[in-house]
């Protein structure tokens, strides 16, 4: 059963990424035709910001690409679950919005630029979140709590004791 669920993500995997690719390779191509034969649009923006989408790109393919042993042709690996939510999930996330920006470009100019100011932004909130989750983990939220719910802490003597 095990060796089933491997070849089942390693299909997956494999579908995704493949996807992931040809997406990427035509929306790239279809920016810079439309770039260099109807309006010119900064080559230099596309090449900044695409960036982190192509790191994006090499890390999922590099994690999530199945294995396989070249002279048995067996899996040897079915490669990281590209379906499991967190980073994995925020790094396709990343590719999809560079992906939208490149079609608001074509269409409305450069200002279509702005939309990929959504990834810093969702990254920013998303870390603050972690950060007050790890305060919260780290005893940073009990230092709000009412005086007689800092007394109830302990145990029955010790409550006696504070009342």
């Amino acid at each position: 059963m095990a060796q089933k669920a491997k070849k089942d993500r390693a299909k997956a995997n494999a579908a995704t990424l493949n996807n992931l690719h040809i997406g990427t390779l035509a929306i790239n191509l279809l920016f810079l035709i439309s770039s260099l034969l109807f309006r010119r649009r900064s080559l230099l923006t596309y090449a900044i910001l695409s960036i982190p989408s192509l790191i994006c790109s090499y890390i999922l393919e590099t994690t999530g690409r199945p294995k396989f042993d070249p002279s048995t042709n067996a899996l040897k690996s079915s490669g990281e679950d590209l379906a499991a939510p967190g980073l994995t999930e925020y790094m396709f996330d990343v590719v999809w919005i560079t992906w939208a920006s490149l079609l608001a470009v074509m269409l409305f100019g450069n200002w279509g630029w702005l939309l990929w100011a959504v990834v810093p932004i969702y990254g920013g909130y998303k870390g603050y979140g972690l950060i007050g989750m790890a305060k919260g983990m780290m005893g940073g939220g009990q230092q709000g709590q009412m005086p007689e719910q800092q007394a109830s802490t302990g145990n029955r003597k010790q409550r006696r004791m504070a009342a």
